[in-house]
């Protein structure tokens, strides 16, 4: 055991490890649906499946943010002087971006229902919502390389926190593109974390874009997580939730 703990610590091992854990991710897209989860009340899994998404964006993200904060302000003197809190604005443009994404996607349910054509999007909202979430997928896909704390636990916790994640988004894509979304949507995003890795293993970009990126991701997971459990019709469980967030972030801090 100690002998493959130490294989993966080094930079070939955490390069192996990594490629394994994009292909469960992958996976986990395209497998997810087989999970049947309640759509009302919400189900338990889901809801601490998303306190431990959030758990990892408040207790080891938002952390890392200030680190990156100090690259961005460095960056920016000159440029944009008067700003002093850039990641934490990357991170409210992602959670706008993907905040938009969804009340698009609800209000295209809601007016092709009230003309007949079924509880489903249009197809210019699909292809918008997978684009988006490729891009998505794409970027958690890169960071399983470039994250600021490199390492093996690291990785693995990222990698869980993410598995459970894309359970979550899973959910609320189906829900909103249903029979589209199996067919054609889960196979994209599955691509695309694929090619976030491979990207990642070929290219390295510069500390102040890992920043940025970083930053995004974490408005995205905030908002992609909450926008499943906040809505009353979905009578989600706080206590699922909670003991997902605390569980995690004990197990964070601990490691």
């Amino acid at each position: 055991m100690i002998f493959i703990l130490a294989s993966f610590s080094s930079t070939q091992g955490i390069l192996i490890l990594s490629a394994l854990i994009a292909i469960s991710l992958a996976l986990a897209h395209l497998y997810s649906g087989w999970l049947r989860f309640k759509k009302v009340p919400r189900s338990r899994w889901l809801s601490a499946a998303g306190g431990v998404s959030v758990a990892y964006v408040f207790v080891h993200i938002l952390p890392e943010l200030s680190q990156h904060q100090t690259v961005l302000q460095d960056l920016g003197k000159g440029i944009i002087p008067y700003i002093e809190y850039h990641v934490y604005l990357i991170a409210l443009f992602g959670l706008t971006i993907f905040y938009g994404l969804e009340r698009l996607a609800t209000s295209s349910r809601n007016q092709l229902q009230r003309q007949g054509q079924g509880d489903i999007t249009s197809s210019s909202i699909f292809w918008l919502h997978i684009i988006s979430f490729a891009i998505y997928n794409a970027l958690i896909g890169y960071l399983l390389l470039h994250r600021e704390e490199q390492g093996m636990i690291s990785l693995l916790l990222f990698s869980i926190a993410m598995t459970l994640h894309f359970v979550v988004n899973d959910h609320g894509l189906r829900e909103h593109h249903k029979h589209l979304y199996d067919r054609i949507g889960r196979w994209i995003l599955a691509a695309a974390i694929i090619i976030g890795w491979v990207l990642g293993s070929r290219i390295e970009i510069p500390a102040a874009a890992i920043a940025v990126l970083f930053a995004f991701l974490a408005g995205g997971v905030i908002l992609n997580v909450l926008k499943e459990e906040l809505p009353e019709e979905r009578e989600s469980s706080f206590w699922a939730f909670m003991l997902g967030a605390a569980a995690y972030s004990i197990l964070l801090l601990a490691l």
